[in-house]
């Protein structure tokens, strides 16, 4: 499906979140502050590299890696960073999110931008992200969520189970892509559910915060 719809993924969740959904990234990457130069950080289900490429450019010291599971997202992303001339800058790998190639504690952080909830084992991927990380290294996950405000949170449920996936399945000529990120979303455990799932898988001092009304939330968590 993410092979499909690759050539518009990026333009729809501009249009889709009217553009927010850099500030998003902006105020997530910010959780890299006190990650030290010359380390390494990783971008689980970077897709077409969006969060790694936003993210070099605010750390410029610090070496960035992608890995996707789909090759026609790092395919775009490729061509992305050739024509930003970042190609020695930022890496990308195809592989699984819930069987990473990468010895254990290599990374001293590790992201993933609105790709947690495609895991089809959730409990397996985080675990996978905590084996990656550093003793002291940080966990930082954005993720859609649902707004918990009346009457937010009634707008914002027609808007993405009826027009959202109305306007999707236009523009990527995928009748199911869209229809899933609704499902998806539904399906994530988000808020305090979240970060318990972190903590069951070791991570400490878990917290969330909530933006934009709680239509997604930027969770981190430390490996100990």
């Amino acid at each position: 499906m993410f092979n499909r719809i690759a050539p518009v993924y990026d333009f729809l969740n501009g249009i889709l979140s009217l553009g927010i959904d850099r500030s998003w990234r902006k105020k997530a990457i910010a959780e890299l502050a006190e990650v030290p130069a010359g380390e390494e950080v990783l971008d689980v289900a970077t897709g077409t590299a969006v969060l790694a490429i936003q993210a070099y450019k605010k750390y410029p010291t610090l070496k960035f890696r992608g890995m996707d599971l789909s090759e026609g997202m790092l395919e775009l992303g490729r061509k992305r960073l050739q024509k930003l001339n970042l190609t020695e800058k930022i890496e990308l790998d195809l592989g699984d999110s819930e069987n990473l190639p990468y010895d254990t504690g290599r990374f001293s952080a590790v992201m993933a931008a609105f790709g947690v909830r495609n895991f089809e084992d959730l409990d397996k991927g985080l675990a996978e992200m905590y084996r990656v990380t550093k003793p002291g290294g940080k966990i930082i996950v954005l993720e859609f969520s649902k707004p918990k405000s009346f009457p937010f949170k009634h707008l914002f449920q027609l808007y993405f189970k009826y027009l959202l996936p109305n306007f999707g399945k236009l523009v990527s000529k995928d009748p199911r892509a869209y229809q899933y990120l609704y499902e998806s979303v539904q399906q994530f455990p988000d808020y305090e559910r979240f970060l318990e799932r972190l903590s069951q898988r070791g991570f400490v001092r878990c917290a969330h915060r909530s933006l934009t009304l709680g239509i997604c939330c930027i969770y981190t968590g430390i490996k100990p």
